[in-house]
């Protein structure tokens, strides 16, 4: 895979709190735990667009009253199933 190297500033607490996980051992270097840093940035933003398209499709066709009811009688047997 290509790669391609970016520079990014931080400012002097946050470039410390970075060297403390180096150090820590959390990440091997500050480029993997800025590229660790990236790739939950683009998973969350993934997820948001996913969350997004549901809720737009429920808005643009939301359940049918019959459907509405078969989610609760389901959500209540999950219920009852539980060991608590």
């Amino acid at each position: 895979m290509a790669t391609e190297q970016i520079a990014v500033r931080l400012p002097e607490p946050l470039l410390s709190d970075l060297d403390e996980l180096v150090s820590s051992g959390a990440y091997e270097s500050r480029a993997a735990a800025v590229r660790a840093g990236i790739e939950a940035i683009m998973k969350l933003e993934s997820q948001r667009r996913t969350d997004r398209a549901v809720v737009d499709g429920y808005t643009r066709q939301p359940p049918t009253e019959t459907e509405q009811h078969a989610a609760l009688a389901s959500l209540r047997e999950a219920i009852l199933d539980e060991p608590w």
